[in-house]
């Protein structure tokens, strides 16, 4: 209970067992609230959070059984328990199968058994409340996750559109690149060759070729290397003539890369000494 203080409501025409029955509840830790007929149990019921119904069978104009069908159709987890005499039992049988009513009490009742049902009866209606409370969780949950799953699928596809456009702007980078009417490699911070055109393909044709993926050391010198190091310490492009490429005379240009990739390599153009 919100309040922590279960409301129970009893409906009995007769006033001599409304107060019987707040006589052996008063020392409990309910709520007791009592009503003379069927139609002032349901105006309570409109207005109180009740949590278990405990009605008098035998009542006029309307029954135990039918108030509390008419108690389980528009308040489904309140729990209800009916007061019955012997001969009543199997007049109420077919409302228990039908599930309008929780469980019945034979009068004259046992007080100690009285009090354990009822607290078994709110005990039933916690867990009710529990797992209603539970469900609507999960529900929520699930609602949250179909939300991060349609957020995601959006990036996924904003993501994939990029990644689209970075490929095509990349393949024309590189059309670009090889269309160039000169030798150009591109050089990690490492030393590590990681681009070359079409004319460093052309240029040493039938030689030993520049390969990607190797140390710029298994082509050109130290000293090349050694003044790559310097262009990107200074960020400033170098020029070297008659540097010694393994298998011939070059003449090389060392030019740092800018913008966010700065510092993190360089591209050299080389040219055949005339």
């Amino acid at each position: 209970m919100k309040d922590g203080c279960h409301k129970i409501l009893c409906v009995d025409d007769e006033k001599n067992i409304l107060n019987s029955i707040k006589r052996l509840l008063r020392k409990e830790d309910y709520q007791l609230i009592t009503a003379s007929s069927a139609k002032e149990g349901l105006k309570i019921l409109a207005k109180e959070d009740i949590s278990l119904v405990i009605s008098d069978h035998r009542m006029p104009k309307t029954s135990g059984t039918e108030f509390l069908r008419i108690v389980k159709e528009q308040y489904p987890d309140v729990i209800r328990i009916i007061l019955t005499g012997y001969t009543e039992v199997d007049a109420i049988t077919e409302s228990i199968n039908k599930g309008n009513i929780y469980k019945f009490l034979l009068k004259p009742w046992n007080d100690h058994n009285l009090k354990i049902e009822v607290k078994n009866a709110l005990e039933q209606y916690d867990l009710i409340m529990t797992n209603k409370e539970l469900h609507h969780q999960v529900i929520e949950k699930n609602d949250e996750l179909r939300q991060i799953n349609e957020n995601l699928e959006a990036l996924v596809e904003k993501r994939t559109q990029e990644l689209s456009l970075q490929n095509k702007a990349l393949e024309f980078s590189r059309s670009v690149l090889d269309d160039l009417p000169i030798s150009v490699v591109g050089i990690s911070s490492d030393g590590m060759i990681v681009l070359i055109n079409q004319m460093v393909i052309s240029m040493f044709k039938g030689k030993k070729s520049i390969e990607i993926g190797k140390d710029i050391t298994s082509f050109f010198s130290q000293k090349v290397k050694d003044e790559i190091n310097i262009a990107l310490a200074d960020n400033r492009s170098i020029k070297m003539s008659e540097s010694l490429l393994k298998d011939g005379v070059y003449d090389l240009e060392i030019i740092p890369l800018q913008g966010r990739f700065h510092g993190r390599g360089i591209l050299m153009t080389i040219k055949p000494l005339n």
